[in-house]
């Protein structure tokens, strides 16, 4: 968990921010919101919102209302508790990719398997720049549907000791995901007085809250739990061309996902969902890294704090590139470099995002890991005092001689910079030597150590016995009874 103290980077006017809200306020009103969950509905009818079939048109002056009902900051804890994470204020905290269903191994592109899975669990482990696995990496495509959210529950408690996400997708799978968070915390009592985990619920953009995604906010809102209410919002196909148009949008639908999360259980935990970004209008791609992305974040994060509610940046480390090159790195620092500019809480998409979302690739992981770090060190503010501004080095040194050997140095030179795991300061010999590996080889040999080093986090025996118990159970009434040898 890092913590942003850097000034904010903040382009609207308060002009800009009024135009804003008037635009939301009409859209909401006017225009309104599908929710295509009959109990959503009901709960707007019950308070006074007007339901036209299975569109809900709101008052704002309802919205603000709920919105003040959700905290400014929360906690997550973590079964190790040196992983606690803090929500809100200056705090970030970043996540690996989540959802593609392709993988990336070296020049290998294809479906993602749990063992992929399994391994980008236990990268996050193993790396200090992220905070938590979040829920899926990467798709593992040779499990049932219906168990995955089961298999990699259990996969990331066991190999992570971190924050992690459950399944928003269906009551089903959430109350599954729900049950093992009580099983490794002691109970539902347990959870509900401190929040474990977290739900993303993407919103059906335009306008649209569909019904899968409504049970995961139910779920998880009623047990307490963190819910992030994710606009999908891509300039040109879910939302207008223009930037400010997106961000009406972007707000009106967090409002409405927040105010239903506060009808089910008033103070649930909520943040609120930024992926704006823009689409190829020649080819109707989605376009990753670009200026309009950036912009949105930067105005963003202005409206997140002017609302007082924790937000979640688009990105992360996005990219639209299919391979590891100079495009997928600007593009990533361009999104990346926002997020913390505009002070963002939460980061999706941190590590190993490729080819527009459609692929986790391993050594993009790494490269992304390094540009983590990077920001997290360049965000940090500096100390300025009398040891800093090294006088004494000065006078041992005097004129036209080095400070490699100067006492300042000696005392300081492991620590003193940044240190690389990926880039590479060789000279051109020492690089030919070596084989003249790119940025994406180096990258691979990164992951090796890193898997190199991982270490599996310990469990209380009894709490692993009856979380695989559970898996077993459960596994077998979906209809797709699972080995334990599987779970690893």
């Amino acid at each position: 968990m890092f913590e942003n103290r850097m000034p904010r980077y903040e382009p609207l006017t308060g002009d800009d921010l009024e135009a804003l809200d008037r635009g939301w306020e009409r859209l909401v009103s006017e225009v309104g919101v599908r929710i295509d969950h009959p109990e959503a509905r009901r709960l707007f009818a019950a308070a006074g919102q007007h339901v036209e079939d299975d569109v809900v048109r709101l008052d704002p002056s309802f919205l603000r209302a709920q919105l003040a009902l959700a905290p400014r900051e929360f906690a997550l804890r973590a079964r190790n508790p040196e992983r606690s994470l803090r929500i809100g204020g200056d705090t970030m905290v970043f996540c690996a990719a989540q959802g593609p269903p392709f993988v990336r191994a070296g020049a290998e592109r294809r479906e993602g398997t749990f063992e992929d899975f399994r391994r980008f669990a236990m990268l996050v482990q193993a790396s200090d720049a992220l905070d938590t696995p979040g829920r899926n990496a990467v798709e593992p495509n040779d499990l049932p549907l219906d168990i995955r959210h089961l298999m990699r529950t259990q996969a990331m408690i066991r190999l992570t000791d971190r924050v992690w996400s459950g399944e928003p997708s269906s009551t089903a799978a959430a109350e599954d995901c729900l049950r093992m968070a009580e099983i490794v915390f002691g109970g539902r009592e347990a959870i509900e007085r401190e929040p474990v985990v977290f739900a993303n619920c993407n919103v059906n953009s335009p306008l649209t809250f569909d019904e899968r995604m409504l049970e995961g906010i139910l779920a998880y809102a009623a047990a307490g739990q963190a819910v992030i209410i994710t606009p999908f919002l891509l300039m040109g196909a879910m939302a207008p061309v223009s930037v400010p148009a997106a961000l009406v949008q972007q707000t009106a639908e967090v409002l409405a996902g927040v105010a239903l999360a506060q009808l089910v259980r008033p103070g649930a935990p909520c943040v609120m969902g930024s992926f704006l970004s823009s689409t190829d209008m020649k080819t109707g791609s989605p376009a990753f890294g670009g200026p309009e992305s950036a912009f949105g974040l930067y105005a963003s994060g202005q409206i997140a704090r002017r609302l007082g509610i924790p937000w979640r940046s688009g990105g992360g480390t996005l990219t639209a590139s299919p391979a590891v090159d100079f495009q997928a790195g600007y593009e990533a620092f361009n999104t990346l470099s926002a997020a913390f500019l505009a002070g963002a809480n939460v980061c999706w998409q941190s590590a190993g995002w490729l080819e527009g979302g459609l692929v986790t690739s391993f050594e993009k992981f790494a490269a992304d890991v390094e540009l983590v770090d990077l920001l997290q060190r360049q965000f940090t503010p500096i100390r300025i005092d009398a040891d800093t501004i090294a006088f004494d080095a000065h006078a041992e040194v005097g004129h036209a001689g080095h400070f490699f050997g100067a006492a300042h140095t000696l005392e300081r030179f492991r620590d003193c910079f940044w240190r690389p795991t990926v880039a590479t300061t060789d000279n051109h010999d020492r690089w030919t030597r070596a084989g003249r590996p790119d940025h994406a080889a180096r990258a691979t040999a990164r992951v090796d150590e890193l898997l190199a080093a991982y270490e599996r986090p310990s469990l209380d025996d009894a709490v692993e016995d009856e979380l695989l118990e559970f898996v077993e159970r459960r596994a077998r009434e979906l209809g797709d009874p699972v080995e334990r040898a599987l779970l690893g």
